[in-house]
């Protein structure tokens, strides 16, 4: 199996828990595929750059599963005729660059841990000096 991130727009005007009902029949047809979903994204309500079939915006919701790569079409083909998917794009995932990604923010994380513990060594220097310099800060 292969990991895979799938882009979905639903129609702008549902509701959370009908929103909720429209994951969970997406979520079913990668199942009923024999796929598993590892992630559920919601990224929200956007306006389209210009209409799209008379719609101006749409909900986006990313998914993360793990799919054969030989279903991917016919999945595709069953989405085309739910009427709650606005649109589909779905991408194959690279694992190398996951793995690196991660490691770029895994280090990222490191660097930045060191310069605010570098910035509040210097403020707690400064604010001694400060102290020595007028006596008792009171």
């Amino acid at each position: 199996m292969k990991k895979y991130d799938g882009l979905y727009i639903f129609v702008g005007t549902a509701k959370d828990d009908v929103l909720d009902q429209q994951i969970d029949k997406v979520c079913g047809e990668i199942t009923r595929l024999d796929g598993n979903v590892l992630t559920t994204e919601v990224l929200g309500k956007r306006t389209f750059a210009r209409p799209m079939q008379k719609r101006d915006n749409g909900i986006y919701v990313k998914i993360r599963f793990e799919l054969d790569p030989s279903q991917v079409s016919v999945l595709l083909g069953r989405y085309r005729l739910a009427e709650d998917v606005f649109r589909v794009q779905i991408l194959a995932v690279d694992d190398r660059r996951e793995a690196v990604l991660a490691r770029q923010a895994e280090e990222r994380k490191v660097r930045e841990a060191a310069r605010a513990a570098a910035e509040e060594a210097t403020t707690e220097d400064e604010d001694n000096e400060n102290q020595d310099e007028f006596g008792d800060d009171e």
